[in-house]
């Protein structure tokens, strides 16, 4: 049975006159030469025609902007040709973004914004309060930003809203276009370079680019170029030379794109490409870190004749964080990199690494970006008009001994064989160790104290060995447990704010610390221990500070007994050295075989108390090399309750004295000093140390040389005087030494400096 055909398709307008291509195909086939399909389908009988249409729908598309406008202005910033920059002012002000170190600056913002609020509702007039305010506000902020950490510059280079590379350029330069492609099939946005001017001089500019947001971040890869940028520069490069236009190139980047595509595209040849280009460059080359140079990535545009830095930027070989990783094995530890890596601008002149400091406001670049780009600017005018000068000869050798000179070497220092070996020093641990559960800390102090009992009892080891490193374990565990307190209580902030000027103080030209400070500290100190009871941790704190307590007095106690059990062997060895002198052995054998021939005599008694008294005599004169005193025994209770009293009122009234005058100031500025000078003062610092002690001692017995204490000092020699008219002690000798005569001089031994230290406190 034959198949019925089906009827054609059958298509309206132009293509409905003409026969298909499939249409003479199947004619053929049929043995029907150039018969179209659609006619001879109408031949057959009985055939059903159904006619339909096929139409097509285009999608609409986004017309294309070509970046021209269709009326530009001529006087944009930049010139007429900054229209082909892709680079347009944000619609949308960034929102800002405050670091860590500068949450205590909030705090005082925020009072004037409240303040300002509170005037504007009230309509009382608040602008004494608003004016000091402020100026509270600008002097910390100058505090802060003077004194910055080099982990804290490293944050300010990296903030999200610092100015880059083109905000700087469209800034400093009259007109600027913008050169792309490195002629080897791909942009790099990474990277941006272009022609520009300023003060009618051509310059090129390059430089890496960040985002000024997420979206822009991502587009330009967060400033890491890969090497189709780098090979963008040195084709500008090479442009710059051949036209003798001066380079100028800006840095502001992490490093180098590492993926795997990076790789194979060849970055490590791309770099050094670079490098061994711009050693070759005829034209002055000036390089400026305006945020963070990292590794090769900023070295590749960064071999100048003149590198200069902003304030806050930061160069290095490898981040803080992955230097503490390295080293320390912890990114935690990334303060102690960034400030052993010597990466600041500061710093970096001082290695003469770099050649300049461009200074920024107050607050970083980003607080105000056009000023900071002024003085971009004039740093390349002024560098650009001492390298001209230079010809071309003289150019390359400028450029070949600044990196020439950089850094430096010893031959023929030998090694210690020891040191060799393990060259690394054992640094002590940056994190320190978590909390200790309380029960634990005391079965360690129960083990310790069966280990201290046993070695007193079965060993001559001693009993307090293990003791020093229990105190200092239960003196990390108090300062986590106050650390942890003053978190939860709100006083963290404020510590850290009266450490760092705490620290100013303490570094500045010898002054003592200032009446201001020590009010803060102590209002602090007095809140803090007001509401420590009410700590969530206040009581694991007590129990711990208590066994640190207990431990120290033991440590005190144990310490005392070895001095005594020492000074004891000392002193009986001296005795001993003393009467086994032959001379004086001599006398004691004959008055011992004088009384045995002729018994006690009068005359015997006699030389008795003679040899008794020359044998006191040198043994006192041994005891005082050893600073020791002989005090004679009283000769009734009564007479040394009298003495402890009047040396208790003695005591006081000193005590009085210090507290009462600036004399507290001078005794800690003077143990602060012997502190900083340590153990081994030079001559100038001991003529210091002597100067201010006989200060302190002109004024104390300036202020204590008063006719009452006199009279109680004369009356109170005569009573013991009587008491001691038997003995041939001297009169008054029992009173401390700080009395030597009436008119109540005080000498500087041990016992004074012991009066004047409790005082102090």
């Amino acid at each position: 049975m034959a198949a019925t055909p089906q009827p054609p398709v059958t298509f309206s307008g132009k293509l409905s006159s003409k026969p298909s291509a499939s249409d003479l195909l199947r004619s053929s086939s049929n043995g029907v030469s150039g018969v179209p399909l659609r006619v001879l389908g109408r031949a057959h009988i009985g055939s059903k025609r159904t006619d339909f249409a096929v139409s097509a729908k285009l999608r609409k598309v986004k017309k294309h902007e070509y970046p021209w406008p269709e009326d530009p202005d001529p006087n944009v910033r930049g010139g007429v040709l900054s229209h082909l920059s892709p680079f347009k002012p944000l619609k949308e002000k960034p929102k800002p973004v405050t670091l860590d170190f500068e949450k205590p600056l909030m705090d005082l913002q925020k009072k004037i914004i409240d303040v300002q609020r509170m005037a504007n509702e009230t309509g009382l007039d608040f602008s004494d309060q608003i004016i000091s305010l402020e100026n509270k506000y600008q002097q910390a902020l100058k505090d802060l930003y003077t004194h910055l950490t080099p982990i804290q510059r490293v944050n300010i280079a990296r903030h999200p809203n610092r100015p880059t590379f083109l905000d700087h350029v469209f800034n400093i330069t009259e007109k600027f276009v913008e050169l792309h492609g490195d002629r080897a099939g791909y942009d790099d946005p990474a990277v941006v370079t272009g022609l520009g001017t300023i003060n009618g001089r051509c310059y090129m500019f390059m430089g890496h680019q960040k985002g000024r947001n997420t979206k822009e971040n991502i587009q330009r890869n967060f400033g890491m170029p890969t090497p189709h940028g780098y090979r963008k520069a040195m084709r500008m490069m090479y442009y710059a030379d051949h036209h003798g236009f001066p380079i100028v190139t800006f840095i502001d980047t992490p490093g180098a794109y590492a993926d795997l595509k990076s790789e194979e595209l060849g970055q490590g040849e791309a770099i050094a490409r670079n490098l061994r280009t711009m050693f070759g460059l005829k034209v002055p080359i000036i390089s400026i870190v305006i945020g963070e140079g990292g590794s090769g990535g900023a070295l590749a545009i960064g071999c100048a004749n003149k590198l200069l830095m902003l304030e806050n930027a930061v160069f290095y070989v490898a981040s803080p964080e992955a230097c503490a990783a390295i080293l320390w094995k912890t990114a935690k530890a990334s303060p102690k990199a960034a400030e052993k890596l010597k990466i600041t601008a500061a710093e970096l002149c001082k290695l003469q690494i770099a050649d300049g400091v461009i200074p920024e406001p107050l607050g970083g670049a980003h607080a105000d970006s056009h000023w900071t780009s002024q003085q971009i600017k004039t740093a390349i005018l002024d560098a650009m008009d001492e390298l001209v000068k230079m010809d071309q000869e003289e150019l390359l050798k400028h450029r070949y001994l600044k990196f020439r000179k950089i850094g430096g070497f010893q031959e023929g220092i030998p090694v210690d064989p020891q040191k060799k070996v393990n060259m690394k020093k054992k640094d002590t641990p940056i994190i320190q160790p978590g909390k200790t559960s309380g029960l634990e800390l005391k079965e360690e102090v129960e083990k310790l104290k069966q280990q201290i009992l046993k070695a007193r009892e079965t060993s001559t080891e001693k009993p307090g060995s293990g003791l020093k490193e229990m105190i200092e374990k239960l003196k990390r565990e108090v300062e986590l447990e106050f650390s942890e307190a003053a978190k939860a209580l709100g006083f963290g902030d404020k510590i850290v704010v009266l450490r760092e000027e705490f620290a100013k103080a303490r570094n500045s030209n010898d002054q003592p610390m200032n009446t201001a400070l020590k009010e803060k500290i102590d209002k602090l100190r007095t809140e803090f221990n007001q509401k420590l009871s009410s700590a969530p941790n206040y009581a694991s704190l007590k129990y711990k500070l208590d066994m640190l307590q207990e431990l120290s007095n033991a440590q005190n106690l144990s310490g005392e007994s070895n001095k005594v059990g020492e000074l004891k062997q000392e002193i009986n060895k001296r005795f001993k050295e003393l009467t086994e002198q032959p001379e004086l052995r001599q006398k004691i054998e004959a008055l011992r075989a004088e009384i045995e021939n002729s018994g006690i005599s009068e005359e015997v008694k006699e030389k008795s108390l003679l040899l008794k008294d020359e044998i006191e005599s040198e043994f006192t004169g041994i005891l005082k090399s050893l600073n020791l005193y002989v005090y004679p025994p009283p000769s009734s209770v009564e007479a040394q309750e009298k003495v402890d009293k009047f040396n208790r009122e003695i005591t006081g009234i000193m005590e009085d004295v210090v507290r009462s005058t600036d004399l507290k100031d001078k005794i800690k500025y003077l143990q602060r000093e012997v502190a900083k000078a340590g153990k081994t003062p030079d001559a100038e610092s001991k003529a210091k140390f002597q100067a201010l002690w006989q200060q302190i001692k002109k004024s104390l017995v300036d202020a204590m040389s008063f006719s009452e204490l006199q009279e109680k000092h004369k009356k109170l020699k005569a009573e013991i005087s009587e008491d001691l008219e038997s003995s041939k002690g001297t009169n008054g000798s029992l009173l401390k030494e700080n009395i030597v005569d009436d008119n109540l001089k005080y000498d500087d031994g041990p016992k004074v400096e012991s009066q004047v230290k409790i005082a102090s406190n």
